[in-house]
């Protein structure tokens, strides 16, 4: 399964529904903005554990560009925003690259066992 998620057709398709069907993933929405949505872990290994996902086409965090400051002023505001409304006391803001990275496209990991 991990092959077929990194072929480049797979890829693209991926990011094009978080980029324009985000609407129709079936997933309890943290918080969305029209650059991001933040959801929970479907297989958290955490206490608290949800997933924050850009709305636009972008395999991992080496591929960001300038034009992206707005995803990344969502991305601190959205994290910011979980953690006091969940009262996180000790939490973590992860990203994976490369070989470490499961999903083909770009998602942040906030977790916290507290």
């Amino acid at each position: 399964m991990r092959k077929l998620l990194h072929l480049r057709f797979i890829t693209w398709i991926i990011g094009w529904i978080f980029a324009h069907m985000s609407f129709l993933i079936p997933v309890t929405r943290l918080r969305e903005t029209p650059n991001l949505i933040a959801f929970p872990h479907p297989s958290p290994a955490y206490k608290f554990h949800a997933l924050i996902v850009p709305k636009r086409q972008v395999k991992s965090l080496a591929d960001l560009d300038p034009g992206d400051a707005a995803f990344l002023t969502d991305l601190y505001a959205a994290v910011q925003s979980l953690v006091k409304e969940f009262d996180l006391k000790a939490w973590r803001l992860i990203v994976n690259g490369g070989e470490y990275q499961d999903f083909p496209h770009l998602h942040f990991h906030l977790i916290s066992d507290l």
